[in-house]
């Protein structure tokens, strides 16, 4: 009758204590290592441009979304 569906991992009771557990290891790694992690700063940034381009420029293409959602609209306006 009534499909049971499971929920996702990061919500179940060791889900949520490997999160803050984690949460945890990555502040005292961060405080310990400040310089370090800032000096990565930059190239962070530069790994974000072409993830910013993969899944926001190419996403966008589905639906016409060029076209405001009309599909009898010229592209580009």
């Amino acid at each position: 009758m009534h499909e049971r569906t499971q929920a996702p991992w990061w919500r179940s009771k060791g889900g949520i204590a490997l999160i803050g557990f984690a949460l945890v290891a990555a502040f005292y790694v961060l405080r310990e290592h400040y310089a370090h992690a800032l000096g990565a700063l930059p190239y962070l940034l530069l790994l974000a441009c072409p993830l910013m381009h993969l899944f926001m420029h190419h996403g966008g293409h589905h639906g016409g979304a060029a076209s405001g959602g009309r599909p009898d609209a010229p592209e580009g306006r």
